[in-house]
């Protein structure tokens, strides 16, 4: 039950994932949670988002956006990144994530996931057929409906990495 929450990959960061190696291994699409994964939560698009959409396009991937939050809080982001968008998500429920596949205009097993919560971003992608990562919070001031989930997904962590550890044996 648990390994249904297991990031497919874990990296410190969003900006450290290998995004070339990825596309050449057949991945069209990258949808992000947007607060804590790219930026500080409510923050708009600093120089390092802006840099990382413009080698992902060039790259050429398909780029969205999937956000818990209201329209004008995504809407601020995406202005210099135009990204596709979705907006009050409900993640972890699937049609969000379903919708956000068809809007980029591919398949959901072609799109990277990235996001900086288990239990929202990760638990979603998975449940969608997308590749999920999961990234450390960008900042530890969060929203305190965020604060209350940490304690449970260090657990989940916890097995994750013995599950890891178990499959790098075998």
């Amino acid at each position: 039950m648990m390994e249904k929450l297991y990031p497919d990959a874990w990296v410190r960061s969003a900006y450290d994932i290998p995004y070339e190696r990825l596309y050449k291994k057949g991945y069209r699409g990258v949808l992000f949670d947007i607060d804590n994964t790219l930026v500080p939560h409510g923050a708009p698009a600093d120089d390092r988002a802006k840099q990382l959409f413009e080698r992902l396009y060039q790259t050429g991937y398909a780029c969205g956006l999937i956000s818990n939050n209201r329209g004008k809080r995504v809407d601020m982001f995406n202005e210099e990144i135009h990204a596709y968008t979705i907006c009050n998500a409900k993640k972890p429920l699937r049609e969000s994530f379903i919708k956000a596949s068809a809007l980029m205009g591919v398949p959901a097993d072609k799109i990277l996931f990235v996001g900086d919560q288990i239990f929202t971003d990760i638990w979603g992608a998975r449940r969608s057929g997308m590749y999920s990562i999961l990234v450390r919070p960008v900042n530890q001031k969060e929203v305190p409906q965020v604060l209350f989930k940490r304690p449970f997904e260090k657990v989940v962590l916890h097995f994750y990495k013995k599950h890891r550890a178990k499959q790098k044996k075998s």
